[in-house]
């Protein structure tokens, strides 16, 4: 893998569709955006995501990962991560909607597996359309690295559950049909050395008992989160995914895989972040000289890109593997960890080397700043992953 800030890729396929995916989101989503006058800090609304969800699925792109049986195009771990890098790197507001990020296929494509024909008729096959959006509901103000400390509970009532609980950072919220809940079964966890045993439930978000509530808004200032809040809400049997007592497994299923994929967008958005950067040294005159000029400035925007082309190719080696089918438990904390840690590093440089204008809300480099600095937390801290590194060390020969 070579380093560049706008790849080519050898696999024909994979680069027809990433050049089709670069005018799209270069032309009719840009155009879209500016036409409705959308930003990072807009509060968006179902009107705004609802054509993005549409045309990107008339144009093959809305759930293009999963097998042609529900309307994609199967693609490997590495097909997609390059899509998802433009998505990164592309700057548009909307472009977590156009692959299904914000609440479609690619939040809820992991649970096709364990759904039921009533379930995919009534759920997920009408989000693969864009027809309806998902929330994924796990975390809660006590228990985000360990999950396993939820207090949502679900108690068995008859021809259902009824579920009662605090659900916060539900991102895709706002504009969600239903959630993906997680709880605790009633009765299970509470005798001192008893495990307790988690199921998973599709909620319908108009149910009694249940309302979405504004979450905290990130540092990134986007308006995309919600809480979720269940107060004796009754959920039918005939939501419960997967048998009783699997939902964590469900919840955490191919956890190496979508801690490996997440850090594609992350990338993009450093690429971008550095190109950025990289124009404003070539016009930025100091003295009379371009800022690239200066030697100083040399070092900080070479260490960025070394730093950028490491992370980029020890991720894309990992899911290379993962293709070939071979288990990457280490690869995906390590990626996770040195993805997210460098970007910042690059991130804050970026920010150095714009002086004022990187400090300035409204500046792009100023929101990707804050943007960045969230993924050393979200899907996993730092220290999590460096958990996960030293615990597999510990049981190699």
């Amino acid at each position: 893998m070579t380093f560049s800030l706008r790849p080519t890729y050898a696999d024909a396929r994979t680069a027809e569709l990433v050049d089709r995916l670069r005018d799209y989101l270069d032309g009719e989503l840009a155009d879209h955006e500016r036409e409705h006058g959308i930003t990072p800090a807009t509060r968006l609304t179902r009107a705004d995501l609802v054509p993005v969800w549409r045309r990107s699925r008339e144009l093959g792109f809305y759930g293009i990962h999963l097998p042609e049986e529900y309307g994609g195009q199967n693609l490997g771990y590495s097909q997609l991560a390059a899509l998802k890098e433009e998505i990164g790197a592309s700057g548009r507001v909307l472009a977590h909607s156009v692959l299904g990020d914000m609440g479609g296929p690619l939040r809820a494509g992991d649970i096709l597996q364990h759904a039921t024909a009533h379930q995919l008729d009534t759920y997920l096959l009408p989000l693969i359309r864009g027809e309806r959006a998902c929330c994924f509901s796990l975390t809660e103000t006590d228990a985000g690295s360990d999950v396993r400390s939820m207090r949502t509970v679900a108690v068995r009532d008859g021809d259902g559950y009824r579920l009662t609980g605090h659900k916060v950072f539900s991102s895709a919220g706002p504009f969600a049909d239903f959630a993906i809940v997680v709880a605790r079964m009633a009765g299970t966890g509470e005798k001192e050395g008893e495990k307790p045993r988690f199921s998973a439930f599709l909620v319908d978000l108009d149910s009694p008992g249940c309302r979405v509530e504004d979450g905290a808004t990130p540092m990134s200032g986007e308006h995309i989160e919600s809480d979720v809040v269940l107060e004796d809400c009754h959920v039918p049997a005939a939501n419960l995914l997967g048998e009783e007592g699997n939902g964590m497994r469900i919840a955490l299923g191919r956890v190496t895989t979508n801690r490996l994929l997440h850090c594609p967008t992350v990338l993009g958005a450093t690429r971008r972040a550095l190109q950025l950067t990289l124009d404003r040294t070539r016009t930025r005159q100091v003295s009379g000289k371009p800022l690239l000029m200066l030697q100083a400035i040399q070092h900080k925007v070479a260490d960025m890109a070394t730093d950028f082309y490491a992370a980029r190719s020890m991720t894309y080696a990992a899911l290379a593997a993962l293709d070939e089918g071979r288990e990457v438990p280490a690869e995906a904390f390590m990626c996770k960890l040195f993805v997210a840690e460098s970007a910042f590093r690059i991130l804050d440089e970026a920010v150095q080397i714009h002086g004022k204008e990187g400090l300035t809300q409204g500046n792009e480099i100023e929101y990707l700043f804050r943007k960045i600095r969230m993924f050393r937390v979200l899907t996993g801290t730092s220290e999590i992953q460096r958990n996960g590194i030293a615990k597999l060390l510990a049981f190699q020969h």
